[in-house]
């Protein structure tokens, strides 16, 4: 069986070399194989996160070609979000609970190696909130990271599988979960926790790879210390945040169950050494009984990743009332705004809004929404940072809960976890999105530990409003996939989907962008105009995000499709009701006669 050995000796040769005496620098390894287009080593390809290959032999001429090449089950049912990652011709995929683990050998498709972590099902599935997935795998210095549902951190060996180290991220006997991909930078391991719903604080941690102990960790909010916040040197809108700026905009201790949970994903800039990336919505959903900004949930954060110590934060939605979680990913590009080239991070937030900062200084630079149907919210006061909420969809009236009607977007936003990908040669983002709006009633709930913490009813349905205008126009679709120019903040071109596009994107330089679709369609569109190229019904609905790669001289399209998410949640647990899984169910009742469930893994290429 093939195991190919030679990035393994340049990876190891490069680490020993950059490192300090006894450390070793995985991202050493993970540089170095993204400057190989064959190669997809981390979740965003790269640590920018822009999700672009520079691979370009499938484009927008022949794209209409493409073939399955091969699949494999990964005998799993549920969401299967994230991707693969794929290293020196080995592919690594992943599955949801109970997060089984694949090394794959290109040459027969036959499995390398194979984990299979044992978890506690009755402890860990009740206090995940929206399914039971996960966002995928991390490399570093020769090992495959894998966080499990149940919190466990496991360094596995990526040649033989074997378990190197495991450690625990955190209790889910308390509501903490994790689902989202490790990060390895120098010699460390980032990893946030899940748990928002079940009143848990957040927090970002660093692992050491050699042996997972803990370096450092720093919460969300609580007093400076906790959140490694320095009230002088940490700046908000250019600004020094002052002495414990979380707790004193909340009543109270009530800081210590606030969510501000960090389950997206994470961006890095090794000339800056600062890590990038969201914090959710604050606990309860029910904002009269939280009083206050609730800083720093909801928030864009930029951390030493020596020290955990916070350069800048910026909250996009203070005192949250919507669940407009924050946690999005963030993009580092380097962009000409206002006649300047500036290094700026872009971010889609479920609020709608579009954002681009100075990622140096934390500036806020463009903020626009990326969907004409955002109602709830005139626009961002772009002095301090603020969005102007629009007091009929208020979800507080007074003081008081209000069942508050019609309210755009819903709370799984304009757009959710589903990353967007950027091509440098249109220089245009390209959006998976979803076009869903609200009702909201908040009601009283008293926190227990372990259990939900909610404290709202929603109800989701079509925007039925033009995305490029707002204005109301009948239509039924849930989903959207837009170009969008993250220097102006303005729509390029907008393609409407039947059901929210809940699939990460792909651009190549091939002038071609791929998604999936919750039916279960692989789309190819031309990045300049959106015109769609191609499509195919893989097994089950897609949440997976599309990646690409080369071997022996080919390229592949890779996907994992396996119906669930927050979308698909109503057909992933076997939820009936309208306003069961939190809202989502009644809105997209109707997948059930488009797609079943499964897990799948596709790959297509041009046919030889």
């Amino acid at each position: 069986m093939k195991k190919p050995l030679k990035s393994w000796l340049i990876a190891s040769t490069v680490a020993s070399v950059l490192a300090a005496p006894g450390v070793v620098f995985s991202n050493s390894s993970v540089e170095t194989l993204a400057k190989e287009p064959k190669n997809w080593p981390i979740w965003g390809g790269n640590y920018s996160g822009t999700r672009y290959s520079a691979l370009d032999q499938i484009n927008s001429k022949n794209v209409k070609s493409l073939q399955v090449a091969w699949t494999f089950s990964t005998g799993v049912l549920r969401g299967h979000e994230g991707g693969p990652l794929v290293i020196d011709d080995v592919i690594y995929i992943h599955s949801p609970f109970p997060n089984k683990v694949f090394a794959l050998n290109q040459e027969d498709q036959s499995i390398i190696w194979e984990y299979n972590p044992i978890q506690n099902a009755e402890e860990t599935i009740p206090v995940m909130c929206c399914d039971t997935v996960n966002r995928g795998l991390a490399y570093g210095d020769g090992k495959i990271y894998l966080l499990q549902s149940d919190t466990t951190l496991v360094a596995l060996d990526a040649k033989t599988g074997k378990q190197i180290w495991s450690v625990k991220n955190g209790d889910p006997k308390l509501g903490m979960t994790n689902t989202s991909a490790p990060f390895v930078v120098k010699d460390k391991v980032l990893i946030g926790i899940s748990g928002g719903e079940f009143g848990v604080r957040g927090f970002m941690a660093a692992y050491n790879a050699k042996d997972g102990s803990l370096a450092w960790k720093g919460y969300s909010m609580g007093p400076d210390k906790d959140t490694l916040i320095d009230p002088q040197k940490t700046t908000s809108m250019l600004k020094p945040v002052g002495k414990d700026s979380s707790t004193s905009t909340w009543k109270g201790e009530q800081w210590k169950i606030g969510g501000g949970t960090t389950w997206g994903w994470y961006a890095y800039d090794p000339q800056l050494n600062l890590m990038y990336y969201g914090s959710g919505n604050p606990s309860t959903w029910n904002p009269t009984q939280r009083p206050g900004d609730n800083k720093w949930s909801m928030s864009l954060w930029a951390r030493d990743v020596d020290t955990g110590a916070v350069k800048w934060v910026y909250q996009m939605t203070p005192h949250d009332e919507w669940d407009y979680d924050g946690i999005n990913e963030v993009v580092l590009v380097d962009q000409e705004i206002g006649g300047k080239t500036r290094k700026t991070i872009v971010h889609f937030d479920r609020n709608g809004f579009g954002y681009t900062l100075d990622r140096v200084t934390g500036e806020l630079l463009v903020a626009e929404k990326f969907d004409k149907a955002v109602n709830w919210a005139t626009h961002v006061d772009m002095k301090t940072g603020r969005p102007q909420v629009v007091s009929q969809y208020s979800t507080e009236q007074n003081g008081e809960d209000v069942n508050t009607k019609d309210v755009c977007p819903a709370a799984l936003g304009s757009k959710n976890q589903q990353p967007v990908a950027y091509s440098p040669r249109t220089k245009l983002f390209y959006i998976p999105g979803n076009h869903v709006c609200m009702d909201y009633e908040p009601f009283e709930v008293e926190y227990t530990a372990g259990q939900p913490y909610v404290g709202a009813t929603l109800s989701m349905f079509p925007a039925g409003r033009n995305v490029l205008t707002g204005e109301k126009d009948g239509s039924t679709n849930l989903g959207q996939f837009t170009a969008w120019d993250a220097t102006t903040g303005t729509i390029k071109w907008s393609n409407a989907e039947r059901f929210s596009v809940w699939s990460g994107a792909l651009a190549t330089a091939g002038d071609v962008v791929f998604f999936g679709t919750l039916e279960g369609y692989l789309k190819a569109v031309d990045a300049k105009t959106g015109q769609e190229l191609y499509k195919f019904k893989t097994p089950s609905g897609i949440i997976g995000n599309v990646n690409t790669w080369e071997y022996k001289g080919k390229q592949y399209i890779g996907v994992l499709s396996g119906l669930g998410g927050w979308a698909g949640i109503g057909m992933a647990a076997g939820l009936e009701g309208d306003t069961e899984g939190l809202g989502a169910v009644g809105a997209y009742k109707s997948l059930s006669n488009f797609t079943q469930l499964g897990g799948v893994f596709s790959v297509f290429a041009l046919p030889d």
